[in-house]
This record gives C-alpha cells, structure tokens and sequence, in this order.
C-alpha cells in the first residue's frame, strides 16, 4: 500500500489535532507537517514535497489563497486541498486558480476528509457539493467573450527592444542595463514600458512566462 503524505496548514490549534489524528487512524496516510501560519508553512513545504496539503483560507498571516499562489509553482506534483469555511464564489474561483485541486468545506466528517485526500491522489477533483453548484453556476454566468486575437510574440519588438527584454528577463536592474547597452536607465524604462505594451504584460514574471514560451 502506498502511503500517502499529507501536510496541514491550519490556524485553529483544535482542528489541527483533530485532522492529524484522522491522517493518523488511516493505514495509507501519515502527517509529515502540522503548520498553524503561512510563513512557517512556506519554509518548510518545499523541502517536505507532501503528496497532499490541506489548506486553510483563513491564517494569521495571510490567506490560503496566497500561499497556494506561492506553493503551486514550487510543488508542481502536490495536490492542495483546500479546508475552509469559506463558500463565496469568488474565494473559490481564486483559490482554484490560484492552484488549488479540490475544495472542502467545514466541517467535514472524517471519513470523507480520508476520501477527499484519496481521490485528489487519483486524479480526482474534491468538492463539497454546494461547492461544486457555485463553480458551475459561476461559469455558466459567464458572457461568452469574442474571439481572441491572436496572441503577441517575442517577434512584436525591434531588435533593441529584444535586447532590453533579455537583460531585464534576466533580472538585471536598469543601471545594469543600461551600463551593457551604453543608455540611460531612463532610456532603459521607456523600453520596458514599451515591452509591456507590446506583449500584454504587467510584471517580470509574465515577462520571463512568455519568454521562455
């Protein structure tokens, strides 16, 4: 039998004993980390490499939510499971998009926790059923939006603007730019500015997405 490994971020002290005793009664699941805020969970989670995270919404120091924004990307084999209290249809929509891949409201009997972590395991997509209405009603008030023009390239900029992009992809600041390409850092913002506008982005992170695309 293949054991499951399973890590708990939860702020309520009471709930987090009462999930790792759960985790504990079930022959295929053992709790590898117990964490009651997000900061101490970040630190520690990528180095633990859980099969599966329960995750509260609502932590002392930010939301489920961010910290699955932060996590999903370092643990791209850890399915999240979200444990919440929380049934807006926004809080959900974000916190799937977010990265999550099952979603539990409070309370939850304990044999169906055990049956939740199993089937996220399997592929499967966990959700209390009140929850699962809210997802599709959410989706089907949808509007149906017009074709989408074609999506800009790399190939959108001059050969300067190419330059620029690589250094700053690269995360070097404007004054390094700036020094290797022999402009100003003003310079050096106008292109950046310029690079956004071309390729639909807002941050360096969606700049390198696309880059390395």
């Amino acid at each position: 039998m293949r054991m499951i490994n399973v890590a708990v971020v939860e702020d309520d002290a009471r709930l987090r004993r009462t999930v790792a005793e759960v985790l504990a009664s079930a022959p295929d699941c053992t709790c590898v980390g117990v964490f009651a805020d997000g900061e101490t969970a970040q630190a520690a989670l990528p180095e633990l490499k859980p099969d599966v995270i329960i995750m509260d919404i609502n932590l002392p120091d930010t939301t489920g939510v961010e910290l699955v924004t932060q996590l999903a990307p370092l643990l791209p084999t850890t399915q999240i499971l979200m444990l919440t209290i929380y049934q807006d249809p926004d809080t959900i929509v974000r916190a799937l998009a977010a990265g999550a891949h099952g979603y539990l409201v409070k309370p939850v009997m304990p044999d169906n926790l055990l049956g939740a972590i199993r089937d996220i395991c399997s592929g499967g997509a966990p959700m209390t059923g009140t929850i699962a209405r809210k997802v599709i009603s959410t989706f089907r008030n949808l509007p149906t939006a017009p074709a989408s023009p074609a999506l800009p390239t790399l190939s959108a900029l001059a050969p300067r603007e190419q330059e620029v992009l690589e250094l700053f992809a690269d995360n070097y600041s404007y004054k390094e730019i700036a020094d290797k390409l022999n402009i100003s850092a003003t310079t050096v913002g106008t292109y950046v500015t310029r690079i956004y506008e071309k390729l639909h982005v807002h941050s360096r992170r969606e700049l390198i997405e696309l880059r390395n695309q």
